[in-house]
């Protein structure tokens, strides 16, 4: 059960003892969501089934797993059955913070694909997914992930409902979309995140995201709250600068364009699974701000700016928006952009090994109780991993006694 791609570090036996008991917590830990100790043991299963070695987890296989004759108990889970999948979520998030918690950890805010074949499925529809990498028949989920020092999980998520589904009462109850749900663009349903993040006290410096979330009211709304990012923006996006700082006006990739350079500085992103991530960078501070701008209760010097990233093998370009305390160095705005590579890889890790992408639910509430699920079991790995990779505390030195005080 235990992959190899979930031990770095610390030996087998720890593993399995870390495994076993983090199981054991975890298990208990949701059983008061439910109003019945079957359907908690039904959960307890689920889990047991996604963190199994089938690569495929469908309801026949979890089931198979769980030794019952058919799938209909992992399919009442997610289904009939009556528990909130918003408190399993509010659950993996405080569960996190447990191990991850890390005052300058970066939120990174992006989405994912997931293939479908039909129209009933919940949001389903004809829309682009980087997933696949074109327009095709798909789910759009929004995700929060957490990402620190100490590893990263995801702490948050939602379904996006194309304006098809929202404007159409009929299909929006057939999917048991709550009442009051309208349509949110993928930005929105981002800053809702963020929102209830914050709310949560959940600790972090940074929000990282690309350009489909890179300006409006996620900026303004993360000045608000002390917080520094770095969004992606698109290449026609205005930058002008301020008095006291160079003069730089016009579309990011003018900007790029008439940069000496000089500017240019080669710089990793962070270790990759090939070595380290280096592309050439340059930043252009644009303006000096004071917080009280933003919230009479905060003071301090921040500073907006442009960071331009290039690809070394091609010289393609990749533009960010982004707000950091005065004197903020571009190396570090370069790690913080750098962060977002872990939710690509929580997409990959969450698909290929725990099931992310294996809903057979059609509702609404499926959609979210089985991804709350998944978030659940790779928050737990993200735990096992941390605690197995410790560095066990050094060895005291053996105090030899003199001869006189020896029995």
């Amino acid at each position: 059960m235990i992959r190899r791609s979930w031990m770095s570090g610390g030996s087998i036996e720890t593993t399995l003892e870390l495994w076993a008991s983090a199981l054991r917590d975890v298990k208990g830990r949701i059983a008061p969501l439910f109003t019945q100790a079957r359907v908690a043991a039904s959960a307890g299963q689920f889990l047991d089934g996604l963190l199994g070695d089938e690569r495929r987890k469908t309801g026949w296989m979890r089931a198979e797993a769980a030794g019952d004759p058919g799938p209909w108990r992992q399919q009442a889970l997610l289904g009939r059955g009556r528990w909130d999948a918003d408190a399993l979520r509010d659950m993996v998030r405080d569960y996190a913070m447990e191990t991850l918690a890390d005052p300058e950890a970066v939120l990174v805010v992006d989405e994912t694909g997931f293939l479908k074949q039909g129209k009933a499925s919940c949001g389903v529809g004809r829309q682009y997914t980087g997933s696949a990498g074109k327009i095709t028949n798909c789910q759009i989920g929004v995700f929060a992930a957490y990402v620190s020092r100490h590893g990263h999980a995801f702490i948050d998520r939602a379904l996006y409902l194309p304006k098809a589904w929202t404007g159409d009462a009929d299909r929006m109850a057939a999917a048991h979309v709550p009442k009051e749900t309208a349509f949110s663009t993928k930005p929105a349903l981002a800053l809702a995140m963020i929102g209830r993040a914050i709310a949560a006290c959940v600790p972090f410096g940074w929000v990282a995201a690309d350009s489909v979330y890179g300006v409006g009211d996620i900026e303004m709304a993360l000045r608000r709250a002390g917080k520094g990012y770095v969004l992606g923006v698109n290449a026609n996006h205005h930058f002008g600068s301020w008095i006291g700082k160079p003069p730089v006006a016009g579309a990011a990739e003018e900007i790029a364009g008439a940069l000496d350079p000089s500017l240019w500085k080669r710089l990793s992103a962070g270790a990759g699974t090939k070595g380290e991530r280096l592309h050439d960078w340059a930043y252009c501070e644009l303006a000096d701000l004071d917080a009280a701008a933003y919230d009479e209760s905060r003071s301090g010097l921040w500073t907006r700016g442009l960071l331009i990233r290039k690809n070394i093998a091609d010289g393609a370009l990749a533009f960010f928006s982004t707000w950091c305390p005065a004197g903020t160095d571009i190396a570090t705005l370069v790690r913080v952009e750098g962060h977002r590579w872990a939710i690509e890889d929580g997409f990959e890790t969450a698909k290929n090994e725990l099931g992310l992408d294996h809903n057979e639910t059609r509702s609404w509430h499926g959609w979210h109780r089985h991804v709350s699920l998944v978030m659940l079991a790779f928050a737990m790995m993200a735990a096992i991993r941390h605690r197995a990779n410790a560095t066990p505390p050094p060895k005291r030195p053996r105090t030899v006694l003199p001869k006189h005080k020896q029995t």
